[in-house]
């Protein structure tokens, strides 16, 4: 076997249905007296349950996370938020929005993040944080980001509506494709990886017919721990950087982005990534990865296209241009004019 480095970051998780009554055992186990309850207005039933659940040891809700790619002006807002109400300690409940504005405010204060993921993004699993500012998202990896406590509770997922599931775990499965063919990918991330695909790939049509199947929930959340894991460990390739570009320059919908763009990008490296791909494939039971992907996204009605999505047809060129900025490992060599045709066919929906 080859020689590797595996450098998991520490993390505790609590997992199962009804682990959010554990939540003020978990803020007081991080050094928590006074704990802001941070979301999004779409998901403020969920932080005053927390609230209540906290009693003396909350300082209040803010419910004001407005975007996808973390401003630093709803940064900032957020940040004077809990300094006015004294907080020590933060609980971010949510998906990927609002784990990066708890990961931000962590990232100049230091203060510790208890996590109640709602959805699969898996941020809450990763020392990466992402800012966006003046139309240009800048991520990063910093330790002291990453939540200390994380409770996956399947009952705050059952009412996520299938359309938003169903891209939300698309982006979970992206970060195990990319984890497999990784620069500094090793045996251990690998077989999490694979896991994490075979996990969303049987669950997440389930949750689309089933949306109160609580087993298919259940699977389907244990997928995206594990797609949060890898993220965590290893670096990213093309797939990320061009939903970093078209998020951070576009303002497309995260998750949604991340959904249209895979088939395309694990295509581009079908022919310098075999081992990745075999692996890929047998885990979502097909003969290739890149047409097995495109065909789960089928299988559960999300978007194929940039084009349903916002992405306007005249900024394919300036996008193909951002995502070789700032230059970045990927198994096949970055080649402006294969990436404008991998944009042009996501922008079509056309299969890859």
């Amino acid at each position: 076997m080859q020689s590797f480095v595996c450098d998991l970051p520490a993390y505790r998780v609590t997992f199962g249905a009804g682990s959010i009554a554990k939540l003020p055992d978990e803020v007081k186990r991080v050094g928590g007296t006074r704990a802001v309850v941070i979301s999004m207005p779409t998901e403020a039933r969920f932080a005053e349950d927390a609230h209540q659940r906290l009693g003396a040891l909350s300082a209040g809700v803010y419910a004001g996370v407005v975007s996808q790619h973390v401003p630093v002006e709803m940064l900032r807002e957020a940040k004077e938020h809990a300094q006015r109400v004294g907080a020590d300690c933060y609980v971010v409940i949510g998906g990927g929005s609002t784990v990066g504005v708890g990961k931000g405010i962590a990232l100049e204060t230091g203060m510790p993040i208890v996590a109640v993921p709602t959805t699969y993004a898996g941020s809450e699993m990763t020392p990466i944080y992402g800012l966006t500012e003046a139309g240009v998202k800048k991520t990063g990896r910093d330790r002291k980001v990453m939540p200390k406590s994380v409770i996956y509770d399947v009952n705050l997922t059952l009412s996520l509506p299938p359309h938003i599931a169903a891209p939300s775990g698309m982006n979970a499965l992206a970060h195990c494709v990319e984890a497999l063919y990784a620069e500094d990918g090793n045996p251990i991330v690998s077989l999490l990886a694979e896991e994490g695909i075979r996990a969303l790939g049987r669950s997440l049509p389930v949750v689309v017919k089933e949306p109160e199947n609580v087993d298919a929930r259940s699977d389907a959340q244990y997928g995206a721990w594990l797609g949060g894991t890898v993220l965590g460990a290893v670096g990213m390739s093309i797939h990320h950087k061009l939903c970093h570009t078209l998020g951070g320059s576009f303002n497309l919908p995260h998750a949604e982005t991340h959904t249209v763009i895979l088939p395309h990008a694990t295509a581009y490296n079908r022919d310098a990534a075999p081992e990745a791909m075999k692996r890929i494939a047998l885990a979502l039971g097909t003969a290739d990865a890149a047409d097995g992907i495109y065909d789960l996204i089928g299988k559960i009605g999300a978007p194929r296209s940039l084009k349903e999505i916002g992405m306007p047809a005249d900024g394919l060129d300036r996008a193909a241009d951002l995502a070789l900025q700032n230059r970045y490992y990927n198994p096949r060599p970055l080649e402006l004019g294969a990436i404008r045709e991998l944009l042009q066919r996501a922008y079509d929906g056309a299969r890859p």
